[in-house]
């Protein structure tokens, strides 16, 4: 399963307040950014990211503060969550 492409179309669970965008047409797989997991020209592996509309990626590659940090780490925990709920993953 490609889950860059299963992104699209799913709801954002990132959901920055006052932020995010509601709007499942413009959701990505954000990936989670840490020195010796991603680096300069490549990403964290796909199960580091979330499901993230345009506005709350957008947010969280800007803002770098421990409350977007933190909102970004629980959005990453429902997309996972979601995916396994959905069959998409297992273990």
């Amino acid at each position: 399963m490609n889950l860059r492409k299963f992104a699209h179309m799913q709801t954002c669970k990132v959901r920055l307040e006052n932020i995010c965008n509601h709007n499942p047409e413009t959701v990505v797989l954000a990936h989670w950014r840490q020195t010796g997991i991603s680096g300069l020209g490549f990403k964290s592996p796909d199960i580091l990211g979330a499901h993230a509309c345009s506005t709350c990626h957008a947010h969280v590659d800007a803002h770098h503060d421990e409350a977007t940090q933190l909102a970004f780490a629980k959005g990453i925990f429902r997309t996972i969550n979601a995916l396994v709920e959905d069959g998409v993953i297992h273990w």
